[in-house]
């Protein structure tokens, strides 16, 4: 998807089939927020349960609320009656519910916010969560008010800026290239998660390469 080339804003809200809001800390950095308000004008937000009533606060209304219904205000459920979708099983997450969702309404191109913050343990689950998605055939990221997280294997070439900074987490053993960056690999085993973190890019764009699943992590713009 990798709609913010220059990470300096949304450029195409229609580049994105929805927005969906997760249960975690709620978007403050303008560039997710940006995000937000576009999905809102085109009627294109989906709220897990748990965020719902942070939603209506902010003054957005969304085009559907779906979880399993623990975590929604009576005042919510009632507003949102017409839009509810109650989905009690737990063999997943509420995010994963409402990414089910969206694909049931033919939305494949899907950007996640509000999945990180208040715990870890969730934080963690969410992020491995895109590698699943992609595995799916969608077109997934998520946005943070630090950065953006998107799941990748194969070979990539990925937008940036000189001295951004990128950071990989390799989920397989399986070898790793990364070039165009202050500190290359080439085809190097990753066997921690740490181990390709922290690196910079050099120019406009940085290539990678792998036969595993990684997930990659861009900052914003200072």
């Amino acid at each position: 998807m990798d709609i913010l080339p220059d990470f300096s804003g949304p450029q195409n809200a229609s580049e994105t089939d929805a927005v969906i809001l997760a249960a975690g800390d709620f978007p403050t950095h303008p560039i997710p927020l940006g995000l937000l308000a576009r999905a809102a004008e085109g009627h294109i937000i989906i709220c897990c349960d748990g965020a719902a009533d942070r939603l209506l606060r902010e003054g957005f209304t969304p085009l559907a609320v779906v979880g399993d219904g623990d975590s929604i205000s009576p005042e919510a459920r009632r507003r949102l009656s017409d839009r509810l979708h109650i989905e009690s099983e737990q063999d997943t997450n509420d995010l994963s519910k409402a990414v089910r969702y969206a694909v049931s309404q033919g939305m494949r191109r899907l950007t996640i916010l509000g999945a990180t913050g208040r715990r870890e343990d969730h934080t963690l689950g969410n992020i491995s969560l895109l590698a699943d998605y992609q595995a799916r055939g969608l077109d997934v990221e998520m946005w943070t008010d630090y950065g953006v997280f998107s799941p990748a294997t194969g070979r990539r070439t990925f937008s940036a800026r000189a001295g951004q900074q990128v950071s990989v987490f390799c989920l397989d053993d399986a070898p790793l290239t990364l070039r165009d960056v202050r500190w290359p690999l080439e085809g190097r085993r990753i066997t921690r998660w740490w181990q390709a973190t922290l690196n910079e890019a050099l120019t406009d764009t940085f290539r990678i390469e792998t036969r595993g699943r990684i997930i990659v992590f861009r900052t914003y713009a200072d």
